[in-house]
Order: structure tokens, then C-alpha cells, then sequence
């Protein structure tokens, strides 16, 4: 279908304010412009209204503490089967925190009637693949084991992330599996990047104008795994993980956007987890493009989506559990 009419004017908008380039601008420069883009953006969004209990804190990674923002629907206060959902922002590995990400996280939070705790990993350049992996592993196992400091089951702990954070939950996935547990109640992909070879046709079709463009995401590349990425490393790109892996993980949501250079890799992983054996609700969102989780507030499509996708993961937390897919 055509683009969006208010995505559209949203592209433009963005194009007429010089947006900084993110592959040869000063990396702490975009990311202190994308922050102030961002809060700017929170006026008017209605996931703000609704009462959330928000407490930062910090968490153990792989190597040292790391920030994150734990997040509870008033709503949901006392009741010890909420799902906890354990979060990871995208941003190409590279960009993006706890600030970028709030109301995405809220929104979670609010339609997908859950807790959220949303982790601060670390960051490419600085800290290169598998820095990033280590450190969301290492939550998912902690936070299992801790369940009960959040009023959560550790049987009702799900993970989700957009873009290179759905990498990230994926990936989180698989590890867990390979290593024989524990099993999350679900994943949840929100246009998540599957593969480091880029070989899609969604890649040549919206390779610039969409906002993700192909030489941002080679970019991206080159920060995360500076050396290279290994075609047959799972870790990296989990749709070449074997189909034995794959069905050892949760059930999926996983969501793409049809103006999105990754929305091919992403409906490949969903197809792939449905051929293991996998439940997955996946929809592909039309006239979108890629972000637009954090686009609600200007684009009346993208707040639908977000909030379908969100009940989405609703819908399964609430016939399954950890238990009962295992």
C-alpha cells in the first residue's frame, strides 16, 4: 500500500530539520539529538496519562551494573501473575538509552497490561559484539532469579525489544535455550534485525527516504562487530539458528513495517519459528516504516499498531505460560 499520509508528513518534517547524519556526525553528538528529538516527542502522547509506577534501579550485566527502569501499570499493583516484560531499546547497538525508549516501554507497560523493566546495555562503538548479547543474557538469567523483588513469577518473564533490541531478545532466546534454560513466557519482535548479511530485497526497496536507510544500518554493522560478522553465528544473526534451537524457545510476537529495510529478515525469522514448531502472531504493517514504535504521537497508524501489537502479546500471556510450552 502507499505511505502513510501522516508517516509521510513525518519524513518530511524530519528531512526539512536537518536531521544530523548518523554515520559521520560524532556518535555522544547524535546521541545527545536524538535524547532531545525524543523528549520533545513525549508532550501530547496519551501513554503518559495513564497512572504508571516508574522507579529506576540498577541491574547486573555481564561485566558490572547497568541502568534500568522498572515500569507498573497502577492497575496491574498486587497482582503477582502481571507478566513481566524485560526490555531492550533498539538503536543499531549503537544509539539510544532508558530516555529514548520511555514511552515505548510505558506503552508496553500500559496495553500489553504488564511490568516492564527496561535495561540500559551496553553500547557499540565502545563495547563491540558480544558486549551487548553478554549483558542481556546475563539480566534474563538474573531477573528470573529475582522475580519476586518486581511481584513477578519467574514463569511470567518475557522479553522484547525493537529493532536491534529485537535482535537482542531474540538472541537472549536462543542462548537460554542452547544452554537448557530457563524459558521465558514469550518474545516479542518489534522489526527486529535477524541477519548480518543483509541479502533481502526490502533492503534495495527502501534503501533511503524511509527513515532507515541501508548505508545507516552498514554502519551500524561496522560498529557493532568491527571485524565482521560471522554468516553462521547464531549470536549475531539468529535466523541461521538451527530449527532445533529455534523450537526451544517461546512463543513469539513479531512485528514489521512495510517501508522498512529489515522487514524482510524479520518475516523470515517469524516463518522460521512457525516451521520449528513455534507459535507466533506476526503482522506486517503497511504504509509504515521502520521506528514506528516511537512515532504515535504524529502518525495515528503507528499508535494503532503499537497498541495491537502490545494486546497482542496480551492475548498470549494470558492462554500460556513458561510451563505450559516447555
Amino acid at each position: 500500500m502507499a505511505l502513510d499520509p501522516a508517516m509521510a508528513r513525518l519524513l518530511e518534517f524530519l528531512a526539512a530539520s536537518a536531521q544530523q547524519d548518523w554515520t559521520t556526525t560524532p556518535i555522544e553528538q547524535t546521541r545527545a539529538g536524538i535524547l532531545a528529538l525524543q523528549l520533545g516527542a513525549r508532550e501530547g502522547d496519551p501513554v503518559y496519562d495513564h497512572p504508571t509506577s516508574v522507579r529506576d534501579l540498577e541491574v547486573p550485566g555481564a561485566v558490572g551494573p547497568l541502568k534500568a527502569r522498572y515500569y507498573r501499570p497502577e492497575a496491574t499493583a498486587g497482582d503477582d501473575t502481571t507478566p513481566l516484560i524485560l526490555f531492550f531499546h533498539g538503536g543499531g547497538y549503537v544509539l539510544f538509552d532508558l530516555e529514548t525508549h520511555d514511552a515505548q516501554a510505558r506503552a508496553l507497560a500500559v496495553h500489553g497490561g504488564a511490568a516492564v523493566l527496561s535495561v540500559d546495555y551496553r553500547l557499540a562503538p565502545e563495547d563491540p559484539y558480544p558486549a551487548a548479547a553478554d549483558d542481556c543474557e546475563a539480566v534474563a538469567r538474573w531477573l528470573v532469579e529475582h522475580a519476586a523483588d518486581f511481584d513477578a513469577a519467574p514463569d511470567r518473564i518475557a522479553v522484547a525489544g525493537d529493532s536491534a533490541g529485537g535482535n537482542l531478545a531474540a538472541v537472549t532466546c536462543l542462548r537460554l535455550a542452547a544452554s537448557g534454560g530457563p524459558r521465558l513466557l514469550a518474545q516479542v519482535l518489534i522489526y527486529p534485525n535477524t541477519s548480518s548479511t543483509g541479502d533481502f530485497p526490502s533492503i534495495v526497496e527502501n534503501a533511503e527516504g524511509y527513515f532507515l536507510t541501508t548505508a545507516q544500518m552498514e554502519w551500524f554493522q561496522a560498529q557493532y562487530c568491527p571485524t565482521g560478522s560471522d554468516p553462521a553465528d547464531w549470536g549475531r544473526s539468529p535466523l541461521v539458528a538451527p530449527a532445533e534451537l529455534l523450537a526451544a524457545t517461546p512463543p513469539a510476537v513479531v512485528c514489521t513495517a512495510e517501508y522498512d529495510p529489515l522487514r524482510d529478515e524479520g518475516e523470515a525469522y517469524a516463518e522460521r519459528l512457525r516451521d520449528a514448531g513455534v507459535p507466533v502472531w506476526s503482522r506486517r504493517y503497511g504504509g509504515l516504516v521502520h521506528g514506528f514504535f516511537g512515532f504515535g504521537p504524529f502518525v495515528p497508524a503507528a499508535a494503532t499498531a503499537i497498541v495491537e501489537v502490545a494486546q497482542a502479546f496480551r492475548t498470549l500471556a494470558a492462554t500460556t505460560d513458561a510451563t505450559t510450552v516447555a
